[in-house]
């Protein structure tokens, strides 16, 4: 992309600090250089300086370096002022740019440009924000291997198979007087299976690196007075929620945020689930179950030895949410902590929320259902609309394979394309306007 307009806006965050940078990026960036700072700049070259108004007034003192096109972050030419972190100076500085022939950059503006002009692609351009965002070192890690293309690089290899996979099958339909069948030749459908293999095994990395950037949202239900206010407060350390022997005290949903070895948590406190005549409990009722449906993650809270009482409360969950069964007030039954699982695969844990006897098999659980052991190991930071294209091409390659045992090739090779274009929009060789729009106006001014 050659861009005619220059951009400029502030890259360090608001408030007063030691140091400020107002970023200009476009054609006109060496010029406002020269404007700015009297000097006629040299690319890769830090330049003290004084930095001038329209009258040759000083407005600070600091530095400018100059990045030349192509060798630049956003590809074109780039100007970074260096001043003190003046909130005043640096408007200065950034008005003083406009006045030069710049306009205010749009928010995320600048990786934009560098996606357009090749030097990142889109998920890598993604993990520039996250990288910001990231809110424990497990996050940023993973940000960062996004950022070097690790996600990018397995995208890419499922890429070339279906390209090499769609070559094949187009050839077969170009020929379709030979006698050999070449819709059931092993290039095809073994093909076909490998590419299914690699892309369950990215998609699952893909869904733990969505949880690496945003947490696990983790809601906490049951009936009243079985202890989920207690168990909140036992999580996050801190008396967070008010706990009481009334049925019914939590009336709203109440949300506190924990790091668990780098692995952030939401933990989500609800009305106690019943049938109530009182219109403010009923809402809050009404708030706990639409709250768990958004949920990653259910701790159903029973009292130990009720379990046939609260049998029902696992119909409550979403499908995908994964469910803990929490056993709680061992302390009154004298029963050890202990976790197992059921005949459905559900994990069930005794413990006392207010002794503590048990907190840590659940805390080992939560890290295990946000893939804790994956965040040194070549984790990567994703986003649900990673998650969304691959399930698209999931769905495809599924039918692609169904069209193939009923002998309909063109069908099948259709389905490949469509595959082959969801894949794209995670990097970006497919993307719309729209899509590149609401993505890059998430991002912070100035980056």
């Amino acid at each position: 992309m050659e861009s005619t307009e220059t951009i400029a806006a502030i890259a360090t965050p608001q408030g007063a600090g030691g140091i400020g940078i107002v970023r200009v990026s476009g054609p006109r960036a060496r010029a406002i250089a020269q404007a700015l700072t009297g000097k006629n700049p040299q690319a890769r070259k830090v330049y003290f300086c004084a930095f001038r108004d329209r009258n040759g007034a000083i407005l600070d003192r600091g530095l400018a370096l100059y990045f030349a096109t192509p060798k630049s972050f956003t590809g074109e030419d780039v100007l970074e002022l260096h001043a003190h972190g003046s909130p005043v100076v640096l408007n200065l500085l950034l008005q003083r740019a406009c006045e030069l022939g710049a306009r205010a950059a749009h928010p995320g503006e600048f990786s934009e440009r560098a996606f357009l002009n090749g030097k990142l692609d889109l998920a890598q351009a993604e993990a520039v924000a996250d990288l910001i965002a990231a809110g424990s070192e497990s996050a940023a890690r993973a940000a960062l291997r996004s950022l070097e293309g690790e996600f990018s690089r397995a995208v890419h290899m499922l890429f070339e198979a279906l390209t090499n996979l769609r070559a094949w099958l187009e050839a077969a339909l170009d020929f379709p007087e030979e006698e050999i069948d070449f819709l059931s030749a092993p290039q095809l459908t073994d093909g076909l299976h490998r590419l299914q293999t690699q892309l369950d095994d990215l998609l699952a990395a893909t869904r733990r690196g969505v949880v690496l950037r945003d947490g696990l949202h983790v809601v906490i239900v049951g009936r009243p007075n079985t202890g989920k206010s207690s168990l909140l407060n036992a999580l996050a350390q801190s008396e967070r929620a008010i706990v009481a022997e009334i049925a019914g005290t939590t009336r709203d949903v109440l949300r506190e945020s924990v790091t668990l070895d780098g692995v952030v948590l939401t933990l989500a406190d609800t009305a106690g689930l019943r049938e109530s005549a009182d219109s403010v409990e009923a809402e809050g009722i009404r708030r706990a179950r639409a709250e768990l449906e958004r949920a990653d993650v259910a701790i159903l809270v029973t009292e130990t030895g009720q379990a046939e009482i609260d049998r029902a409360l696992p119909d409550a969950c979403p499908p995908t949410a994964a469910r803990i069964i929490v056993h709680n007030k061992i302390d009154l039954s004298g029963e050890k902590p202990h976790r197992a699982a059921d005949q459905q695969g559900q994990i069930h844990i005794w413990l006392s929320a207010q002794a503590g006897a048990g907190l840590d098999i659940l805390r080992e659980e939560l890290k295990r259902l946000a893939g804790h052991g994956d965040a040194t190991q070549g984790a990567f930071s994703a986003r649900a609309r990673h998650v969304q294209a691959l399930e698209t091409v999931a769905e495809h390659l599924r039918t692609a394979a169904q069209h193939l045992q009923e002998r309909t090739g063109e069908l099948a090779a259709e389905e490949l394309r469509q595959a082959q274009q969801a894949l794209g929009e995670i990097t970006g060789e497919f993307s719309s306007d729209d899509l590149l729009g609401k993505i890059f106006s998430t991002f912070c001014i100035g980056k």
